[in-house]
Formats: structure tokens, C-alpha cells, sequence
């Protein structure tokens, strides 16, 4: 078994998606397991790797900013991101976000990951179950719809985990043979 005290899982999870690849992740690694709401960077000094995992949402990766902006501190660690979504992964799609949420530099350095998770309509806070409803509403809208717009439409009534614990294998080889 992989033992790292000095790495550290740090995620952010709105519906438990994130939550469940963090989780196997600080087991597989045997490392310490942090709620990103609760983290300050003062927090990751003594850490030599950092994995951070949250949900994608229109905005970006949730929380990113954490190791964005304090890019300049972390930057001599063993950087890891993971971004979970609802649809499938595309290398496409992961590039895309590393370029919407890294600097050329950050990419370079940065580990990046993009996992499937889920989506679970019942298990968003009001806010954001409002921004799903328009979001509906939009792809209802879409003419000749394709198989993930209909996959996503057909989810609000039919909640998706697209969870495996195997997708985190690249994620666990990497910090391992770093």
C-alpha cells in the first residue's frame, strides 16, 4: 500500500460526486482527506503533493481558485487537479478545461484529470436546482438534439452515478511514480 502522510486530498462536493473519487483516492494513497471549504493555503505548506478534485460547472472547476491564485506557493509541489462532470470524457473536453481554467505555465505543471460523475436533480441546493430548471429549459429548446442532450434531459428524472472507482487509477499511478 501507497503511504504518504505528506500528500493530501482536498475536494469540494455539491452533490457527492467529487466526494466518492476524493474519498478512494485518500484510501488508495493512504493520505490525509480535506473539505476544500474548509482549506486556506496556509493549510497545503507542509504537504508535498496536493490533489485537488470539484465539480465542473458553468463557471469552471469549483473552488479552482485556490490553487490558481496562489499558484506562485504551490508551484515547487506535486500538483494534481481532477474536475468531475456529468458528461462523458472526451479528450476534447479536457483540454478545453485546462485551457479555460490554467495558465499556460499551470499547464504544464498541473496533473489534470477530467472524471464522469453524475447528476442527481434532488440532491442540488435551491440555487442551483433553479440554474438546472433553466438549463432544462434551454435544452429543451435544442432542435435535433443528440444523445447527450437527451441523456442530460432524461436525468432530471432519472438521477445518473457514473462513479467508478477505477477511474481514478491514472490519478493513484501518477502520484505513486512521482
Amino acid at each position: 500500500m501507497y503511504n504518504n502522510r505528506k500528500a493530501v486530498v482536498i475536494y469540494r462536493s455539491k452533490t457527492g460526486f467529487t466526494k466518492n473519487y476524493a474519498q478512494w483516492l485518500a484510501q488508495d494513497l493512504n493520505c490525509e482527506l480535506i473539505n476544500g471549504k474548509k482549506v486556506k493555503i496556509s493549510d497545503l505548506q507542509g504537504y508535498d503533493t496536493i490533489i485537488y478534485g470539484a465539480g465542473l460547472y458553468a463557471a469552471g472547476i469549483s473552488g479552482i481558485k485556490l490553487i490558481t491564485k496562489n499558484y506562485e506557493q504551490l508551484k515547487d509541489k506535486n500538483l494534481h487537479v481532477f474536475a468531475v462532470g456529468a458528461t462523458p470524457v472526451r479528450e476534447e473536453t479536457t483540454e478545453e478545461l485546462k485551457n479555460m481554467n490554467f495558465t499556460e505555465e499551470q499547464r504544464k505543471k498541473i496533473h489534470f484529470y477530467y472524471l464522469r460523475g453524475g447528476f442527481d436533480y434532488t440532491r442540488l441546493s435551491p440555487l442551483y436546482r433553479f440554474l438546472m430548471t433553466l438549463k432544462k429549459l434551454q435544452l429543451k429548446k435544442v432542435k435535433n438534439p443528440d444523445a447527450d442532450v437527451n441523456g442530460m434531459l432524461a436525468s432530471y428524472d432519472h438521477p445518473l452515478d457514473f462513479t467508478k472507482k477505477k477511474y481514478i487509477e491514472p490519478i493513484v499511478n501518477e502520484v505513486m511514480n512521482s
